[in-house]
């Protein structure tokens, strides 16, 4: 199944992709995409609901703003180099753990949304990324158990603000939680939809040019692995999104270094999770 939000930014409803491309308003399911909703085997009830209530469905019209398919997870926790390249391109050793940082979940914004450059930020970097939405209650779970404790899988593009990363006492969180550092989706694939989250390719485009194009084959901490471990030192509660890094290619590792502007076009997709695509503005 793939879960969407859709309508004005602050009145999204609940809808879903079908698989010839239609989207269709399950309003009438009597629930958003949240803590409760992904807790509860949302997707498995929703999807028996389907099976009676599916000819009754409004269409949404395509022109629609699609929103951020979840709403108000309690955290997204990134995981960082968690590619063998982008840690060599960024000058780092290879991490003996995942190395973990929050984003504030104010940050998110629907997929093809305006990225806005922040006030007296002159380094604001692209990274495609796969997240991971959490589906049941997780602590001190096991690698072989992880994937049980998976709802779903979504496309992230985890905008950075460079300057505020790493020249601001290097503390991560400020440079990557800037209103709009957070565009998610199109749409939640539910996990019996990818077959392997761990062999998926991925790639950005900046004005048409590809500068990321890789696969998470190459993760340095696969799925089971990273779940497993943020488990061990926090609880991960439904809808909770876990963001699993990005491949090389991003600006802060070119030589010069290239950051975005006001007008530039992002767009970014993961196979079997589809396309999001951003213009960035500048603050105003």
């Amino acid at each position: 199944m793939k879960l969407i939000r859709f309508g004005a930014v602050g009145e999204e409803k609940p809808g879903v992709q079908l698989a010839n491309g239609t989207k269709i308003d399950v309003s009438g399911f009597g629930s958003d995409y949240n803590e409760d909703f992904f807790g509860n085997n949302g997707i498995e009830k929703l999807a028996k609901w389907l099976e009676t209530n599916q000819d009754s469905c409004p269409e949404v019209d395509g022109d629609t703003r699609l929103g951020a398919p979840l709403t108000r997870p309690s955290k997204i926790i990134c995981v960082g180099l968690n590619y063998a390249m982008h840690a060599a391109e960024s000058g780092m050793d290879v991490p003996k753990e995942p190395v973990i940082f929050f984003k504030a979940t104010s940050s998110i914004i629907g997929p093809n949304d305006d990225v806005i450059i922040p006030k007296g930020g002159d380094k604001t970097d692209w990274e495609v990324e796969l997240a991971v939405v959490i589906g049941k209650k997780a602590s001190y779970v096991s690698e072989a158990d992880a994937l049980d404790h998976v709802a779903g899988y979504v496309l992230h593009n985890d905008v950075s603000e460079r300057a505020f990363q790493l020249e601001r006492s290097g503390q991560w969180v400020k440079g990557k939680s800037c209103d709009t550092f957070a565009p998610l989706g199109p749409f939640i694939a539910s996990a019996d939809e990818i077959e392997d989250p761990n062999n998926l390719n991925l790639w950005l485009k900046l004005n048409g040019e590809v500068l990321q194009n890789s696969s998470t084959s190459d993760f340095i901490f696969n799925i089971q692995e990273v779940v497993s471990y943020l488990s061990q030192f926090m609880t991960l509660l439904p809808g909770d999104i876990i963001s699993t890094g990005t491949p090389s290619g991003v600006g802060f590792g070119f030589d010069p270094q290239r950051y975005l502007k006001e007008g530039d076009v992002m767009e970014l997709g993961i196979e079997g999770l589809g396309v999001s695509k951003q213009v960035c503005k500048d603050y105003k």
